[in-house]
Order: C-alpha cells, then structure tokens, then sequence
C-alpha cells in the first residue's frame, strides 16, 4: 500500500474519479496549469486536458453558480475555493441554489457538487486564512459537511463526496496537509509516512459520508473532535494518563449519532474539541445533542475546548489555537468531577 500526504491523497482522489466517470470536471482558482496553492491538482490538467481540469476567474460567486448549473445538466464539478475564509461571496449559490435545488424541483433535479475548502489555522494565515467555518454549513438544511483527519479518510471521503448526489462542503485542514500536528508548534513535524493512517490504496474506495471513526478507544471520558484537534486531543489523552475515547467526526452533518450517543453512554463524560470559535460552533450542537441523548448517563458537565470568540490573530497564533494544555485541562475537569 502507498503512503501518501493528505495533498497526495487527495490528488489520488480526484485523479481516480476523472479515470473513472467522464463527467467529472474540476476547476478553481489556479488549479488548473499551477496545480493549486497547495498543489492537491497538481499534474492532472496534464493528465485529462483543459476541458477537464481548468482554471477559473478570482469569482467565487461564479465558480460555485457555474458548477450548479453544470451539475443540474449532468455534470459532477469539483471546484476548489482556494481558501474557505473566501467562500462568503458564494454563500447565495451555496445556501439557497446548491442546497435548494433537489427540494425546490421536487427530486427533478441535483446538484451532485463538490466544493473543496481548505480551513483552519496553525499555518500563520492570519484572520483571512485561518478560518474554520464549518458551523455556517451544517445549519444549512440540504448540504453535506466533511471534514477529514488524515490521507486514507480524504481520499475515501473525498471519492464518496463527487460520488454522491447532494453538494458537498468538503473542508480540509491545512495543518495536517502534510502530517498529523498534535499542537506542539515547536516540535518538529512528523510526516504522513510515518503514520499508520498515512497508508492509502492506490486504486478506487470510498468512506460512508455519514459516519465516525472510533480513533481512540478508552473507558474514561469521550472526546468529540474532527479535523486537527483529533491529533491535539491524542497530544493531551496521552499527557494526562487520561482513558480518553477519542470521536473523529469526520462527517460533521448528516452526523453519525449512533457512534456519539454509544461512547458518551459507556465513559459517562465528554469533552467537546474543535477549532473555530466558541459562540455558535458546532460544539454548541454536540452539547445539545449529547444532552438530549445521553442526559442521564452524564456523571459531570460536558466540557467544551474551543477557539476564541475573536479573528484569528496572526501575532497571537498559538494563543488562539486550542493546544492541548487547554484540552488536558478540559479533560481533567471532566474526569474528576
């Protein structure tokens, strides 16, 4: 089996599924002849052509309108905003085109769109880099939400995504491009190579848009997380000497509730981890959830680790980011309450 970076694997992704369905078409900004910012199409305009894999105007409005009326004649886009803190100008074609069109044409019509993002900070981008918008999506009644952790689940999550019929939010965490960061920003970075889960096959396989990875096991505490903060919350777990079962989300909506009400049931305690800011997160929908479902198997106040109710500081990188001294903390409060 190969090992890949999560670029890798996710080129690989989009480089099996043009072999595969001639319907597939990718494009963006600077994804075409350059490969992309953070090179994930590199060589595949090569590979298929222009008329296949092609660049497109600095318009993320027209990018995202284009590939829904691609998508409503046939066609499976694949477009790429080149970072989601851009998204904002598209919201109207993503909220109420894409994720409107199935309903409002009584099944008629999809919109069997992917649109690539990568997200998050630990990269000193800035306010305008570094956002993870996550949350503003899976409000969004008629979008799909992904969010990978590591190559083997990119890549499988990546080929279900242009594979399936709805749109498809599929953000990346441009931290873990290039290997698992487990928050120590002054350690040096350990590659995918040296990671289990950096083992990815190199032909065709796909990984259910609606379920969680059991990453961590342990009899402690449950921790709900996805994206970088899996490798934090490990970072922490493994600190403390905490029991942690740790939760990858994966598929932030529709949301793998099964695997969340079973863990939180058995450890009787959860810990909620991601990055973007605290107020109206996504975290916030965890709470309830795991309130409604699991409210009399809770032996303490479920403990939410977030970012900062700010702009993400460029100055204050790591102050922003939630490391896992602030998840350790999270999880100490949980288990000795």
């Amino acid at each position: 089996m190969a090992r890949m970076t999560m670029i890798q694997a996710l080129r690989s992704a989009m480089d099996v599924m043009l072999e595969r369905d001639p319907d597939v078409v990718i494009y963006g900004q600077d994804v075409g002849y350059f490969g992309g910012v953070f090179r994930c199409t590199e060589g595949l305009q090569a590979r298929y052509g222009k008329h296949r894999v092609f660049d497109a105007p600095i318009s993320e409005g027209g990018i995202v309108g284009s590939a829904i009326g691609m998508a409503a004649y046939g066609l499976r886009p694949v477009v790429e905003v080149q970072f989601a803190d851009y998204f904002y100008p598209a919201s109207d074609q993503i909220v109420s085109e894409a994720a409107r069109l199935r309903y409002r044409s009584a099944g008629d019509f999809t919109a069997p769109i992917t649109i690539r993002m990568p997200c998050g900070g630990g990269i000193y981008g800035g306010q305008t880099h570094s956002q993870s918008p996550e949350a503003l999506f899976t409000h969004v009644c008629g979008l799909r939400t992904v969010m990978p952790s590591n190559p083997y689940d990119a890549k499988g999550l990546l080929i279900a995504s242009i594979e399936n019929d709805d749109p498809v939010i599929f953000l990346e965490p441009k931290r873990l491009y290039n290997g698992p960061f487990d928050g120590h920003h002054e350690r040096p970075v350990v590659p995918w190579s040296q990671h289990a889960l950096g083992e990815v096959p190199e032909g065709h396989y796909s990984v259910p848009l609606d379920s969680a990875a059991l990453f961590l096991p342990g009899a402690a505490v449950t921790v709900l997380t996805y994206g970088t903060m899996v490798y934090v919350s490990e970072a922490a777990a493994a600190e403390t000497g905490i029991d942690a079962e740790i939760i990858d989300l994966r598929c932030l909506w529709p949301l793998d509730l099964d695997s969340i009400v079973t863990s939180v049931k058995k450890t009787g305690r959860c810990v909620i981890v991601h990055e973007a800011t605290r107020t109206s997160g996504f975290g916030a929908e965890l709470a309830a959830l795991v309130q409604e479902h699991c409210f009399y198997h809770l032996e303490a106040p479920i403990e939410r680790v977030t970012g900062w109710d700010t702009p993400y500081p460029h100055a204050l990188e790591w102050a922003y980011f939630p490391g896992p001294a602030r998840v350790a903390a999270a999880l100490r409060r949980a288990t000795e309450n």
